[in-house]
């Protein structure tokens, strides 16, 4: 019988095994913790192994996004004892100044098509953009992981979810993912792994597709690919050195548990409203809400050509004065492609606030927090109460929060 895309990368590294609903003993080519649960993951170390060496430091990684540079004594410690167990166990730090870690590992080559990776990130399944395994755990889990460069894994069932039609020319993969987070809810994939299909997606390119990974934890999927590929797509890996393996795609008579038809016809711009990113309305429905804030970044939508799609819209304009829009690049690449396009500029010139490289304002504990009663509009993949502060938070792509911002309340860029 024919395998998934999950499939084939979790047989590649557990000996050939990968049926679903089995576990297995999986190889991991890399094993990473943020600034976050890496000091629990070095605490753990030395409780558990003592001055035992990692299993491979060459394959052994933190990463420093949230906090980044550190603006609490707490992170600082955190960050310098990271720091001290890397040196002292020949890691690789990919410090303060280089961006979001998953971004990052695959910027590096760390992350390729067809490896697995596990970190203390609960998006770490992005890397499904890029066909990795990516797969977020507890700090006992990557504790385990340094030690042994293993873990266990319970192989998924695959699900097929076909996009039916073509959205509106407005919509963006962000539009996209907040509908299926409507549609699918946290049932539908609960715990599987998603094969993306249609023209809806086909199309998307990098950047789209690291947009809709990333928010299949929203829908409380393992991961998501988009196993079709397509020319801008192949041009984004080549460009990062990853075109040579691209493609791992399903074998022709692999099994899915299910096929679920989600219609997109039409579909015009999207927005989340508090308390869930599941309470997902047409942008008409929310239109003229105040906002106070904007957020453009994060792990879903910090890619040049997010900035690109905001700068676009805001270049003449200004944000709107009382409103803050808050802008923060994935990675350190990013950052500079933004600078010699000119792009930083066109938002900087808008009124945009700029800050380093990073998660920013996606988690409590960045850069760019929401206060009571502040009402934000974000780019990122959650609006949990307090996830990003006190305040009510809307999810919206990189288009609506940029024209929301020259407005003063949530708007479509056609009002621009």
């Amino acid at each position: 019988m024919g395998r998934t895309v999950v499939e084939k990368i979790i047989a590649g590294h557990a000996g050939g095994r990968a049926e679903p609903g089995s576990i297995v003993w999986m190889d991991l080519d890399v094993r990473s913790a943020r600034d976050f649960g890496g000091p629990n993951v070095i605490k753990n170390f030395a409780r558990e192994y003592g001055e035992a060496p990692l299993a491979d430091p060459a394959k052994t990684f933190f990463t420093f996004d949230l906090c980044a540079p550190a603006c609490t004594l707490k992170y600082a410690d955190n960050q310098q004892a990271c720091r001290d167990f890397a040196r002292k166990h020949g890691m690789t730090v990919y410090d303060v100044d280089k961006g979001i870690g998953s971004h990052v590992l695959f910027e590096e080559g760390r992350a390729r098509p067809g490896t697995t990776v596990v970190g203390t990130d609960s998006h770490l399944n992005v890397l499904g953009a890029v066909n990795a395994f990516g797969q977020g755990m507890g700090d006992v889990d990557i504790t385990f992981a340094f030690k042994t460069g293993k873990t266990w894994f319970e192989v998924p069932e695959s699900v097929k979810v076909v996009l039916k039609g073509r959205p509106s020319v407005l919509a963006t993969a962000k539009d996209i993912a907040l509908f299926l987070c409507r549609e699918l809810g946290t049932k539908s994939i609960a715990l599987r792994a998603a094969e993306f299909y249609g023209e809806a997606v086909r199309g998307l390119d990098l950047a789209g597709r690291l947009t809709l990974c990333s928010m299949v934890t929203e829908m409380a999927g393992i991961i998501g690919f988009v196993p079709e590929r397509n020319t801008s797509c192949a041009r984004d890996l080549e460009r990062l050195g990853l075109g040579a393996a691209a493609d791992v795609a399903p074998d022709p008579d692999a099994s899915y548990a299910d096929t679920i038809t989600v219609d997109v016809t039409g579909l015009p711009p999207q927005v989340a409203v508090p308390p869930s990113p599941n309470a997902v309305k047409p942008l008409t429905e929310v239109r003229g809400t105040r906002i106070d804030s904007g957020f453009i970044g994060s792990c879903t939508n910090g890619r040049t050509e997010d900035f690109m799609r905001a700068a676009d819209i805001l270049r003449g304009r200004k944000v709107k004065p009382g409103v803050m829009l808050k802008v923060v690049p994935a990675t350190r690449r990013v950052y500079q492609e933004l600078v010699d396009k000119g792009i930083l500029g066109d938002l900087f010139r808008a009124g945009a606030i700029i800050v380093n490289p990073g998660c920013g304002g996606c988690a409590e504990g960045h850069v760019g927090l929401t206060g009571k009663g502040e009402v934000e509009i974000s780019t990122g993949n959650r609006n949990f109460p307090g996830k990003q502060g006190k305040g009510p938070v809307y999810l919206a792509s990189p288009a609506v929060v940029a024209a929301s911002c020259i407005r003063g309340e949530i708007a479509g860029p056609e009002e621009i």
